[in-house]
């Protein structure tokens, strides 16, 4: 009877009897199933062993590529980290977990990185009069001493080496005035000024909302762009990965632990020294646009507010930003400048994207800007005229 006839309950006589299973030799078991799973899992050991720098191998096994064979790849196991970097976390750690020196009298360090005089003396003289308690003054010039106008700046100078735009002397100088204003136990915290900032506000106003600060105001931000993460070296591994790269503007205003930090580093300093400037790799790396971005995101990316309360408009998309001029300031301008409440970061790949976030002080959403750059010093009369602290 063939299989085709239908089959019939209950009758016996319709029953089908099949043949039995055919013996198989072990030669014809599907052996080629076995080779298939075994180069599979062959592919996937040396893929996690040896990763590969191109994503054309991922894309044999799923049109996503690689990042749907790494949903199930298990975690590449964590770097140990070196000597120096554990010597340096422990130190940086117990640094920022002291509580600060009490203080009966906290004062703001104001540092002025100025190539000689100051043209904006007179400003800050004005700025300064009446709270001499509460303030000390450092000025690190580097190309010639300073003419003083303000008894306030009257030998004040620190000793001062040359400095290089673009290069790492501009950090060694940043260091070197943290380093002489922290021997002042009263110094609570540092700003970083140059020769073409003028303060926004009224010293209280700026006192209170400095000291009064949970963070510190280190600008910070990922531009994957060809000046920012594309100035990263290799050279700078293992220490920094090209994922902490940071980038950042360099008038920072900081609370004493962090400048504390600041000077105690060495390693992460020395990778910024040896690896990052004009040239470079055939790179062209700006040391004081990146070292504090990416040292404070690795070491405590919680303490800062990634913004500066230094304003500078870059909305010309030039090298430098823009400058103004005396026809430029008006009361418009300082107000317009003084109400900004919104940080913005554009990256400088061909997306030209903006990041924007808002200034939180303390969590609460405040204005942004205690000083601006960079003025003229043709400037002056009309700002001491307009500010009138």
């Amino acid at each position: 009877m063939k299989g085709a006839q239908a089959w019939r309950l209950g009758s016996m006589g319709d029953l089908q009897i099949f043949p039995g299973s055919r013996h198989r030799s072990p030669l014809k078991r599907p052996i080629w199933i076995i080779f298939l799973v075994s180069l599979v899992s062959l592919f996937v050991v040396c893929t996690y062993i040896y990763p590969q720098h191109g994503n054309a191998a991922c894309y044999v096994f799923s049109s996503r590529g690689c990042k749907a064979l790494s949903v199930w790849l298990p975690p590449a196991p964590a770097r140990e980290l070196t000597d120096e970097e554990i010597i340096s976390r422990v130190l940086f750690r117990d640094i920022l977990n002291t509580p600060p020196v009490q203080s009966k009298n906290s004062k703001i360090a104001f540092m002025f990185l100025t190539p000689s005089s100051l043209p904006f003396e007179k400003l800050w003289d004005m700025f300064f009069h009446g709270h001499e308690e509460k303030f000390s003054v450092y000025v690190h010039a580097s190309k010639g001493k300073p003419v003083h106008v303000s008894r306030y700046f009257l030998n004040r100078e620190i000793r001062s080496d040359e400095v290089v735009w673009g290069k790492i002397s501009m950090v060694d100088a940043e260091r070197r005035l943290l380093a002489h204003a922290l021997k002042d136990p009263d110094n609570q915290h540092f700003v970083l000024l140059s020769e073409s900032c003028v303060p926004l506000h009224n010293f209280d106003y700026v006192y209170n909302y400095l000291m009064h600060a949970n963070m510190s105001f280190v600008d910070c931000f990922l531009d994957p762009g060809p000046h920012g993460n594309g100035r990263y070296s290799e050279h700078m591994l293992p220490e920094i990965e090209k994922k902490d790269f940071r980038k950042g503007a360099q008038w920072f205003s900081m609370r004493r632990q962090h400048a504390l930090i600041v000077i105690a580093d060495s390693l992460y300093y020395s990778r910024f020294r040896d690896y990052c400037k004009p040239g470079f790799d055939g790179k062209n790396c700006i040391a004081d646009e990146h070292y504090l971005p990416t040292f404070f995101h690795m070491i405590d990316p919680g303490g800062i507010a990634n913004w500066s309360v230094t304003h500078v408009d870059w909305s010309e998309r030039k090298w430098h930003p823009k400058s103004y001029r005396a026809q430029d300031v008006t009361d418009e301008l300082l107000k317009n400048i003084t109400s900004i409440d919104l940080t913005v970061h554009v990256t400088s790949d061909e997306k030209s994207e903006e990041w924007v976030q808002p200034c939180l002080w303390n969590g609460t959403r405040q204005p942004c800007y205690l000083f601006a750059r960079k003025f003229y010093p043709e400037t002056l009369d009309k700002l001491m005229m307009l500010l009138d602290f």
